[in-house]
């Protein structure tokens, strides 16, 4: 049996103290918490309320930095191969820690192998939204007004592999009305496509589309939750009106490089949890639609391998491909 050599013993050792002393420092310089969506959208919104916070406890600025691309890819590919020292960090949605790696198995990093779950932060309900020229205030006369329209009717989403069309492909599939998907990089774009009449139709983030409904700027059909979401409790759910097997949302959560030290990620996920305990930050979240769920990192990595094999099967059972 081989043994190692002296010299990379050494720079074992050399290495493993470094990050140890790295750590007890941490953090020393700002922090970048990268968003792999355009401003705007859900994921930006989250960011955006938790960093202040997140910088006072860890005594450094966060910095929000959006990288959108590619449903999500182009930025977790990034934060993949960032330095594992805790300066980069990624504020993922399901979208890219479960959503995409259902339906892209061969992404240029592994999900599970390549991240350092931090601690989770929200979870958002998600509602079908129409424009309000569109002739339909129910599901029901959703599909018809869409099967009238033959396939040709055009919904955004907010990019391949999203949480926002892997929903909207489930919907057309289980309804049986097509629309034609219009890629957009991120809710925020989606949106205002949507409140212009470019687009007739989205399936979105409550958080981000909550101002544009309460306005009468778009309307909304249903929720894709089992149950009624507290924001928009007169909505029905896509069960309640006719679609059943629906019970999907958006959760947040904050993910490192995966070699990050321990040390360092547990000083992370316990200023996350302070943030996220605090009154503001809750009736914040509220207003948007969102549920605050602070929790640890191995939660959070429960979660992503719970909900990724839930959706390989989903999108193997509904025969989802994407080119």
């Amino acid at each position: 049996m081989m043994r190692p050599s002296a010299a990379i013993v050494t720079t074992m050792v050399l290495l493993s103290a470094a990050l140890s002393a790295a750590a007890q420092t941490y953090p020393s310089k700002p922090i970048r918490m990268i968003v792999p969506f355009a401003p705007g959208g859900n994921v930006d919104i989250t960011a955006r309320t938790v960093a202040p916070g997140l910088g006072e406890a860890l005594g450094q600025q966060v910095l929000v930095e959006n990288r959108p691309g590619a449903g999500g890819i182009i930025a977790t590919a990034l934060v993949a191969k960032a330095a594992p020292d805790g300066y980069t960090l990624l504020m993922a949605s399901s979208s890219v820690m479960t959503n995409g790696p259902a339906l892209y198995p061969k992404l240029p990093y592994d999900i599970v192998r390549d991240f350092a779950p931090i601690g989770r932060v929200s979870m958002v309900p998600l509602a079908i939204v129409v424009h309000p020229s569109v002739p339909a205030k129910t599901t029901k006369e959703l599909i018809a007004v869409a099967k009238a329209q033959g396939g040709n009717m055009l919904m955004a989403n907010a990019g391949v592999g999203t949480t926002n069309h892997l929903i909207a492909e489930l919907f057309m599939i289980r309804s049986g009305a097509r629309m034609h998907l219009i890629p957009y990089k991120g809710s925020g774009p989606a949106l205002v496509d949507l409140v212009a009449g470019h687009v007739f139709a989205h399936v979105d983030q409550i958080s981000s589309a909550l101002p544009f409904i309460q306005s009468g700027r778009i309307r909304a059909i249903a929720v894709t939750t089992a149950k009624r979401a507290a924001a928009l409790p007169a909505i029905p759910t896509l069960a309640e009106s006719g679609v059943p097997g629906f019970d999907a949302s958006t959760v947040t959560g904050i993910l490192a490089p995966a070699a990050v030290p321990r040390d360092v990620a547990a000083r992370l996920n316990t200023a996350l949890i302070k943030v996220l305990g605090s009154a503001a930050i809750r009736e914040r979240f509220s207003a948007l639609g969102a549920e605050v769920q602070p929790g640890t990192g191995e939660e959070l990595g429960a979660f992503i391998r719970e909900d990724l094999a839930q959706w390989i099967k989903v999108v193997r059972q509904a025969g989802i491909k994407v080119e």
